[in-house]
């Protein structure tokens, strides 16, 4: 059982920055596709972020693109999004999310773990 934590979420004025972070329990970390979603009040959970098993490899939604910047450090099992430029459209729960099955994935269906989300909200 892969146990999966975020945090780093807030409040901030459209413009600025945060960074999410996301801690493992699994003891092979480096094993998993790493990804972010975000879940927006009355809208399905979209695709944001994801980044391949060595982080080597990563993809971006459209509406993030240029702004957002997924990483990984296997040594001490994190991930991180790093979200400049916010805008209040990025409002949402964010969600980090585990595959054991695949290296690099955009799709939910590819992610086995889930944590329990982190809300950033973005003001105008």
């Amino acid at each position: 059982q892969v146990q999966l934590v975020e945090s780093g979420g807030g409040l901030v004025q459209a413009g600025g920055s945060l960074r999410l972070s996301c801690t493992t329990s699994g003891r092979t970390f480096s094993s998993y596709g790493m990804g972010w979603f975000r879940q927006a009040p009355g809208k399905e959970r979209e695709f944001v972020a994801a980044i391949s098993r060595s982080g080597s490899s990563t993809f971006y939604a459209d509406s993030v693109k240029g702004r957002f910047t997924i990483s990984r450090d296997n040594i001490v099992n994190l991930v991180y999004l790093q979200m400049n430029s916010l805008k209040p459209e990025d409002t949402a729960v964010y969600y980090c999310a585990a595959s054991t099955i695949v290296a690099i994935s955009i799709t939910r269906r590819a992610y086995d773990y889930w944590g329990q989300g982190t809300q950033v909200t973005v003001s105008s």
